[in-house]
């Protein structure tokens, strides 16, 4: 049985360092922020293309969150508690495409997990208003409105989950002029 590619970085031609899954979480989409959080990550010299407006099924969400599953310190209880509660949650993806360094300008323009600690000019120093110490004492995840894939092999997993191999010719580089968002609205599979 064979390994794969290490860290999922290069598959069937696909160089996962240059793409990343951008997740605009239930609280982007009810604050009505998608297509701001979008157009900053465009802005900002990263290509965004293929939006997809879905309904997350729970499974999705514990792939994502699967860190938080297996660390009993971070979890704190709080997540299948909350997605219990909310097991089918509205939200929105895109695919990001950029230079190589693209996961960790994601990651700087997102800023900080929490959002009283993220500093002003990123999204979520910018647009955020809620606290982890408030999400933990009311028994939920931190509202922080966006997820982005963290390195390469999240950015396989995290096309997978919310894209599915099906899609895999989405993970073309994109001929579209740089800096332009091509942010097509498709529905996923799951949607409701």
């Amino acid at each position: 049985m064979s390994a794969g590619p290490r860290g999922g970085a290069v598959v069937e031609g696909t160089d996962f360092a240059r793409w990343a899954v951008i997740l605009c979480k239930p609280d982007a989409v009810e604050r009505s922020l998608v297509e701001t959080v979008l157009a900053r990550i465009s802005d900002a010299g990263i290509t965004v293309s293929e939006r997809r407006d879905m309904v997350a099924e729970p499974w999705q969400a514990h792939v994502v969150y699967r860190d938080l599953l297996t660390d009993a310190k971070r979890a704190r209880g709080t997540f299948p508690l909350c997605w219990t509660r909310r097991s089918r949650t509205a939200g929105s993806v895109a695919l990001a495409h950029g230079e190589r360094d693209l996961h960790a300008r994601l990651r700087q323009l997102v800023g900080h997990t929490d959002p009283t600690m993220a500093v002003p000019g990123t999204l979520r120093g910018d647009l955020g208003h809620d606290s982890l110490a408030v999400a933990r004492a009311e028994q939920r995840l931190v509202r922080n409105l966006v997820h982005t894939s963290d390195d390469p092999a999240a950015a396989r997993r995290d096309f997978g989950t919310w894209y599915g191999a099906r899609l895999n010719q989405l993970l073309t580089p994109p001929c579209c002029t740089p800096h332009q968002p091509t942010m097509t609205s498709h529905p996923l599979k799951g949607d409701s």
